[in-house]
């Protein structure tokens, strides 16, 4: 099963102090993670900034690297867009804590994984 991971997905790992790809696979068992370009490229730019959140970004990246990144066939200038539309066509799961992509996808009958208490991922489906 594919799994796309969100840009703030990739960073829950320093938020939060959670195993993201450990607690994934409780959740659904066997995955394959996936990040777009887009994705890496706004982690790329998070990454420069100081602080919590750039060590959060940077953090974002090594995960993302162990990922497969997959292209997109449209070419929509969003990031949370290509998720929506990339999800949407594969099937796949995604990992985001944003409130309007997760929303989307769900009202779209695609499952979601969120944050739950900033403690535990949930799985979320309608």
């Amino acid at each position: 099963m594919k799994v796309l991971l969100d840009a703030n997905a990739l960073m829950m790992p320093a938020e939060f102090r959670i195993d993201l790809f450990s607690e994934i696979r409780e959740l659904v068992g066997t995955f394959e993670p996936v990040v777009l370009p887009g994705i890496v490229k706004e982690l790329t730019g998070l990454a420069r900034a100081r602080g919590t959140e750039g060590a959060a970004a940077r953090l974002g990246l090594a995960l993302a690297s162990q990922c497969t990144l997959v292209d997109l066939e449209e070419n929509l200038p969003n990031v949370d867009g290509q998720v929506i539309a990339w999800a949407t066509v594969n099937g796949a799961l995604v990992v985001t804590n944003d409130r309007r992509v997760r929303e989307t996808l769900l009202a779209r009958g695609i499952g979601v994984i969120s944050m739950r208490k900033q403690k535990k991922l949930e799985l979320l489906r309608r």
